[in-house]
């Protein structure tokens, strides 16, 4: 299918992935027409919040570091044309034992690509972070390049920079079905239909609507934010001397993940042991016990983060049965592109993954492997 000097391409949800697609095709003078059911950048769904962690020593697989160093060139280059901060840098570390998947996952990857990162045993973490209560057995694996993005800002850049390229982009206005033929693609929505060449759809926990039953299962997680006040010794809980991290505190690769405090307290969540759920249907309350069963495992490795608690939130990952990625062309049809099934790792690839997909809607070649998030996997 030839491709034409200038394309309009529709892209159902403007998070993460669908806001740096909206951008990357806006800017190489491409029509874009984007949709959202809310009004980006928000707190409804999985790229709500102030930060995300960013990591370049992948324990997840080697396949990905690949495409997180295309991802930090593209949230530069972002910081850059915005003119505003996005990224801290605050290294990174990963707590466990010597022999899980975490700390044996990083190393794989830095070893592969030659990455600088350090080795360090318990009692090394606790001098160097002593916010930290390792048990003796265990290790960590610190790399330095490792930090926080600004979600919302991000967002916000990506999808401001859209519009000053033409960008048409509709808020508070979901997709509710689409279809295509021989010569492109409808898209409707509750205030009209648009036409268009190709489509993107990258609705995050909202996805399996917009499938229409097509063969991707997705099970949509529910997975709780907490912020607490440091407890003692808050000054160790700053940017400049507290990394993010991951802490592998129970086998078979139990997790919980947190943040330095960027001036809305400490953040800290467990990962990947939510129940399940769906987009509608999503319980945003949390309750007392998922309070007190985040405060148990601070009390035993974070105790000085473990202060007054001072919000939690409710959100989505939506995973694959392999917690790999989705990007890849629609079987049924060239000209649809699916994305953002990230499993609840994937916005700190979202720059390089809006890139990929503009590079796919234009059929022209990616900069990275995206093999193995192809769809064919799971048919």
């Amino acid at each position: 299918m030839p491709v034409a000097a200038q394309l309009k391409i529709a892209i159902a949800g403007l998070g993460a992935m669908g806001s740096a697609a909206a951008f990357h095709l806006a800017r190489r003078g491409h029509k874009v027409v984007g949709f959202d059911r809310f009004s980006p950048p928000h707190q409804l769904a999985s790229s709500a919040g102030q930060t995300r962690i960013i990591r370049e020593a992948y324990y997840e697989h080697p396949q990905y570091v690949p495409l997180i160093q295309r991802a930090y060139a593209c949230w530069d280059e972002l910081a850059k044309i915005s003119g505003g901060p996005l990224f801290v840098k605050t290294g990174g570390l990963m707590i466990g034992a010597p022999d899980g998947p975490l700390v044996t996952g990083a190393r794989a990857s830095a070893e592969k690509y030659h990455l600088p990162v350090e080795d360090l045993s318990a009692r090394e973490i606790v001098r160097r972070f002593p916010a930290f209560r390792p048990e003796p057995h265990m290790g960590g694996v610190f790399e330095p390049r490792a930090g926080l993005l600004y979600a919302d800002r991000c967002i916000s850049a990506h999808l401001a920079l859209a519009r000053d390229a033409g960008a048409e982009l509709h808020s508070d206005e979901p997709v509710t079905s689409w279809h295509f033929d021989a010569t492109g693609v409808s898209v409707a929505t509750a205030q009209g239909n648009y036409g268009a060449d190709r489509l993107i759809l990258s609705a995050g926990a909202w996805m399996p609507s917009l499938l229409d039953g097509f063969v991707v299962p997705l099970e949509i997680e529910r997975t709780v934010q907490h912020w607490f006040s440091a407890a003692a010794h808050a000054d160790r809980f700053q940017a400049d001397r507290f990394p993010v991290y991951l802490f592998e505190y129970a086998q078979p690769n139990l997790l919980f993940y947190g943040f330095p405090d960027t001036g809305d307290g400490i953040k800290i969540a467990r990962h990947h042991q939510g129940r399940p759920t769906t987009a509608e249907r999503l319980e945003r309350n949390v309750t007392e016990d998922e309070v007190d069963g985040m405060r148990s495992i601070m009390a035993r490795y974070l105790p000085d983060a473990n202060g007054t608690h001072l919000r939690s939130a409710a959100c989505m990952y939506t995973d694959t049965p392999d917690r790999d990625f989705v990007v890849d062309r629609h079987p049924a049809s060239s000209r649809v592109l699916v994305a953002s099934p990230c499993s609840g790792h994937g916005f700190k690839f979202a720059s390089a993954i809006g890139e990929a997909l503009a590079d796919l809607a234009l059929e022209q070649p990616t900069r990275c492997d995206l093999t193995p998030f192809a769809i064919a996997r799971f048919v």
